[in-house]
């Protein structure tokens, strides 16, 4: 069963649904289905733009805790799907909007920041980039995605900070354009992205790729030394004894 749910709408927008309850954690399986979907909306005429969201009180928690541990061999192959699913999902050449309703936490914050356009819901959930407290590295592809986004000083704030802040900070953060209350909420998700669906592809297309070609640039230009270089940084030991502390918290054994 797919961790992905797709569905269209008559106005050309595709809704992509993040569904690997309970915290639609990213994993080998998610990529896969997620990259599997964009790569079906890219092809597909009829689809001209995409939502994307989350199942249930999350967009996503980020990076799968509860995963066994990988080997090297793995953990090659897990970063090179991470690259080119989040290479996929950035570059796509239709718009494309996050819906954000729950959680978005690390991994799961930089899916959001990859979309076009974001719009949050009013609401008492967390936001942040907590990847530094847990032992976990950016790679090259979160990295730059979060940085073509944010100015500098969010992206600190963000990365260096650790912090998860409750979802009503996203706008200041610049993490979504607009925070919206849950009546108007969905209503005007899917207005915005049938509008975004009505432009000229190709113009559409056109400026989005000049838009973003030197982050892409630099994600698509890492070297293997530089990504063995983050995970290495995974490997260390005060990384492990943090997301083992992590996992402890979260009530997750392995």
């Amino acid at each position: 069963m797919s961790t992905v749910r797709a569905s269209d709408r008559d106005d050309g927008v595709r809704l992509l649904v993040l569904d690997r309850p309970p915290a639609n954690a990213i994993d080998e399986q998610l990529l896969t289905d997620l990259k599997a979907c964009l790569d079906a909306a890219a092809t597909d005429d009829a689809v001209r733009a995409v939502v994307l969201t989350g199942s249930g009180p999350f967009f996503s928690g980020g990076f799968d805790f509860a995963a066994p541990r990988r080997d090297p061999t793995a953990e090659q192959a897990l970063y090179a799907l991470y690259r080119d699913t989040h290479l996929k999902l950035l570059s796509l050449p239709k718009p494309t909007v996050a819906m954000m309703k729950g959680h978005a936490v690390a991994g799961g914050l930089v899916l959001v920041l990859a979309c076009d356009y974001r719009l949050g819901l009013e609401g008492d959930y967390r936001i942040g980039l907590n990847e530094v407290a847990v032992g976990a590295a950016f790679p090259c592809a979160a990295l730059e995605i979060v940085r073509l986004r944010l100015p500098h000083a969010r992206v600190a704030e963000l990365i260096l900070g650790t912090a998860l802040y409750p979802a009503s900070q996203a706008v200041r953060l610049g993490v979504v354009d607009e925070l919206l209350p849950p009546e108007s909420f969905e209503p005007t998700v899917f207005r915005r992205a049938g509008r975004l669906a009505a432009l000229p592809r190709e113009a559409y297309a056109h400026a989005k790729a000049a838009l973003i070609s030197e982050a892409v640039a630099r994600i698509i230009s890492e070297t293997p030394a530089s990504a063995a270089q983050t995970t290495a940084v995974w490997n260390a030991p005060e990384s492990r004894a943090a997301r083992a502390r992590q996992r402890e918290k979260l009530g997750l054994h392995r």
